[in-house]
């Protein structure tokens, strides 16, 4: 019997995320003000379900802030909100969309 096709579609593009570099961005002042200056420019307000991520953020499931990053972010790193304390994973859900895991 033949392997699903869903199924191989996300290996491949697995293994096309681990085979290209990943992307850099420069990140400018948004402005957040709940962390120290020198971070501010990692962070920003998440203005709701209808706000876009960018492939370098991610909400944080504990306080709802958007972790910036200067690289793409891809399953299995790990990222800390320095808003609330919280260490967790980035993982891909089922519609392929990036969230995060909480660590602890």
């Amino acid at each position: 019997m033949a392997a699903d096709p869903e199924t191989r579609r996300d290996r491949v593009a697995e293994e096309d995320d681990e085979s290209r570099p990943r992307q850099r961005y420069v990140l400018d002042e948004t402005g957040f003000d709940e962390v120290p200056k020198k971070y501010r420019k990692y962070y920003r307000k998440w203005k709701g379900p209808g706000d876009p991520l960018a492939p370098n953020e991610i909400v944080c499931p504990v306080c709802k802030v958007v972790i910036r990053s200067t690289r793409e972010l891809r399953p299995g790193d790990r990222v800390y909100c320095m808003a609330c304390f919280t260490r967790f994973s980035v993982s891909r859900n089922e519609t392929g969309a990036l969230e995060a895991s909480i660590e602890y």
